[in-house]
């Protein structure tokens, strides 16, 4: 049989009308907005007619560090959806919506692969619906607010040399990084050094994805601090009057967009902060209008369980008022070798002994996900043709000894089909509620406390060491009343510690964190350790160069 690639899988399927997809959840046409035949967005108020019905059993799909030999995170939530459906549940998929920068950059999209795809994938990778693209208009707009002001005669009194807030744009463009704008003469503005941000990065951004409604979006906005005067004195959108004009430019961006699966199973994808450098969850909203709708949702929260599952659980959770019933953590053979040593070209050989050294990594997440915060959990095996069953037996023989089953899964070969077993799994863990899920720390504790508690307890570090500039902004940031707020730890997703080059379970190491700034608009304090960026760049052969679309219209190179 010849290969085909997940493009040409999507573009063979048979889809379902949006209305029909819509239908199973208890939506009628009055409820749903078309996109076409098969994309939707649903009316936020359908939450308010439904506020009283129950909630669905979460599960929450995370997986181990991310590596060049994959690990299928996306695929695995999607094909343990449509399994849970073979197997009779009402079942609803909430994902998020890639970032173009990723796509035509190294990452590749965010639609699953094989036969366990969200779909139409080529309109979710490439523009949407045009949510990125409001997010990206109402920070712009508020960046443009900010500089007229200033321009203006500058009456709130801001310092042009502490002005926080940034431009964004939806592309991998390091040359964006830093920039001088305002220059060519007084009738061009205020010159001042300037940079971007990736559109998913901006604070815009994880306000949308953590907002419950559109006057909690207008509120969070309002709070986004954007500059300080030449007293020191936080200055915010609100003070610019501009969240008003931002919020009108996202109220249809922040209903929750409807698609399906490659065999049927409704999935919402809404929402796309990076979780390396933000939170890294779909939507509040999406999820809490599947949960009720559906009496199962499958959710996922980007790259290693240290990064997304941790914000999520912390984050996420807290706003929300929700907890994962159970929890998937996918890792695979290949990839649990390559942190243990093995290079890239040499992941097909048999090597117990990387094996062994690269487990450590799945198994840390195994303890975060059952001990530091009390959850069921199931490893979920993304099987390769090249595994071995001294491999897989190796895998199940070191997860037992924490009390966690592994299962193979199959989905990106068999589709549902291929996640009956983990499926199975669980709903065992969900059926026999052993579940003692909290947060990792109080919100009362300090933010050095608690970048602390996640560096040592999520991560295995010895300690932390803030750079004098990350010690005055804890200061500046308490000060101001913002102590009480959770952390989101911008960090390398390839590695426990914030060096990418640390595989497996480093221990020895200390976290570094550079700056800490306030997100008051999505109401949690970011963490910047080791050399994240907020803006990435492309690589040297992006996958750009790879994507093509005929006279047809049909697009060819994505994925």
């Amino acid at each position: 049989m010849a290969f085909k690639s997940d493009i040409e899988i999507a573009q063979e399927a048979k889809l379902e009308h949006i209305r029909d997809i819509a239908a199973k959840l208890g939506l009628t046409e009055d409820d749903i907005e078309y996109y076409g035949k098969y994309k939707a967005k649903v009316d936020y108020n359908v939450l308010k007619r439904l506020q009283d019905r129950k909630d669905a059993k979460l599960i929450l799909t995370t997986a181990i560090n991310p590596t060049p030999a994959g690990e299928g995170k996306t695929t695995t939530t999607v094909g343990l959806g449509d399994a849970l459906s073979r197997l009779g549940k009402k079942t609803a998929i909430a994902l998020r919506e890639p970032s173009l920068g990723p796509v035509f950059g190294v990452k590749g999209g965010a639609a699953g692969g094989g036969y366990a795809q969200v779909v139409p994938m080529e309109d979710i990778n490439l523009h949407f619906t045009g949510d990125l693209h409001a997010i990206g208009a109402a920070n712009n707009l508020l960046a443009a607010m900010l500089d007229n002001h200033i321009y203006q005669g500058n009456e709130l009194g801001i310092d042009p040399r502490r002005v926080v807030w940034r431009r964004c744009i939806d592309m991998n463009d390091r040359q964006l990084r830093f920039v001088v704008d305002g220059l060519g003469g007084k009738a061009n503005g205020v010159p001042r050094e300037d940079g971007f941000d990736i559109t998913v990065a901006s604070e815009v951004m994880a306000a949308f994805c953590l907002a419950t409604d559109l006057k909690d979006l207008k509120e969070r906005l309002s709070r986004i601090i954007v500059a300080y005067t030449y007293s020191g004195k936080p200055v915010t959108a609100g003070d610019l009057k501009a969240h008003g004009a931002m919020a009108a430019l996202l109220k249809d961006a922040l209903k929750p967009n409807l698609v399906q699966t490659l065999e049927g199973t409704p999935a919402f994808v809404h929402g796309g902060p990076f979780a390396n450098i933000a939170h890294g969850c779909n939507s509040v909203l999406a999820t809490k209008m599947a949960m009720k709708l559906a009496d199962y949702v499958v959710t996922e929260a980007g790259f290693g369980a240290d990064l997304g599952a941790e914000k999520f659980l912390d984050i996420k959770c807290r706003v929300a008022g929700i907890r994962p019933d159970a929890v998937v953590i996918v890792a695979s053979i290949r990839a649990l070798k390559h942190h243990g040593g093995v290079p890239k070209d040499r992941l097909s050989e048999e090597n117990l002994d990387a094996l062994k050294k690269g487990l450590p990594n799945l198994l840390k997440h195994v303890e975060n996900i059952t001990v530091k915060f009390g959850l069921p959990a199931v490893v979920a095996i993304n099987r390769f043709p090249s595994d071995t069953q001294a491999e897989l037996e190796l895998v199940r023989t070191e997860c037992e000894k924490l009390g966690v089953k592994s299962v193979i899964s199959e989905v990106w070969a068999k589709g549902g089909e291929g996640g009956i077993d983990l499926a199975k799994e669980v709903l065992r863990l969900i059926e026999e509620g052993k579940n003692n899920y909290k947060p990792l720390y109080p919100l009362d504790m300090g933010i050095a406390e608690k970048i602390e508690m996640i560096a040592k307890e999520i991560y295995g570090a010895d300690g932390v060491d803030f750079t004098p500039a990350g010690k005055k902004d804890i200061e500046t940031i308490e000060s101001l009343g913002f102590r009480e707020v959770p952390v989101c730890m911008a960090k390398t997703q390839y590695s426990l510690s914030d060096n990418p080059a640390l595989l497996g379970r480093p221990s020895g190491f200390r976290i570094t964190v550079r700056n800490v700034k306030i997100s008051a608009g999505a109401g949690f304090a970011v963490a910047l350790t080791g050399e994240i960026m907020t803006m990435p760049g492309l690589p040297k052969r992006p996958a750009a160069e790879n994507i093509d679309v005929d006279e047809n219209g049909r697009i060819s190179g994505l994925f």
